[in-house]
């Protein structure tokens, strides 16, 4: 099952067409992410957050048309989406999360966004999590040899060690890496690929890899 989750970033930085085939999908809204969905007549199938923002009315409108709500204090140890994150791994058997509206506006938003994979629990998880916005695609790697799928709208590559990593080796891309350790986080940007596969590997850490386009 895959499931999009929907958070409260600005729409300016949503993936163009975001909503035109995929009404039907299983969405689940964070917060302000849950309005915006019920606005473009879906129906989540989970809403949460502390809707500290909402007016009234558009507390009223969330609750009317979301299969089920979760309201939670807006003083509390977790952000929205990872609020989110939570009840969707307790609740879905979900094999990928695709994540909208995480990225742009406040940066200890996106931050928060972005860390929260190195934790518990999200980190037994953070290879199902992918994050998305009008320009990038972002993934996260535990170690081993993995394969890459060049996305058609897509220039660049990075690869982000996010933690203390080691042995991380590029096979194919443009910029080839043989085996490096990295104590600590680093962005490797502006990579590419040259077909339309990509190959890398690491023995320790957790790894992000974003293809983007300008």
């Amino acid at each position: 099952m895959i499931i999009n989750l929907l958070v409260g970033g600005p729409v300016c930085e949503w993936p163009e067409q975001l909503f035109e085939d995929q009404k039907a999908a299983l969405w689940v809204g964070a917060d302000r992410g849950a309005l915006r969905l019920v606005k473009q007549g879906i129906k989540p199938a989970l809403a949460i957050g502390d809707f500290d923002s909402s007016s009234p009315a558009e507390r009223k409108l969330v609750f009317a048309n979301s299969q089920q709500v979760v309201t939670a204090k807006a003083q509390k140890d977790d952000t929205d989406t990872e609020l989110a994150l939570k009840l969707i791994f307790k609740q879905f058997d979900c094999e990928r999360i695709n994540i909208y509206g995480a990225t742009g506006g406040r940066l200890d938003h996106f931050l928060a966004n972005l860390f929260c994979v190195l934790r518990p629990p999200f980190d037994q998880f953070l290879e199902k999590i992918y994050l998305y916005d009008r320009f990038n695609t972002v993934r996260f790697f535990k170690p081993g040899v993995h394969w890459l799928k060049k996305e058609e709208d897509k220039k660049y590559l990075a690869f982000i060690p996010l933690t203390a990593v080691k042995a991380l080796e590029l096979f194919d891309e443009k910029y080839r890496l043989s085996q490096t350790d990295f104590t600590h986080p680093i962005s490797l940007a502006s990579n590419e690929f040259i077909g339309e596969t990509g190959k890398f590997s690491f023995s320790s850490g957790v790894v992000c890899v974003i293809q983007s386009k300008d």
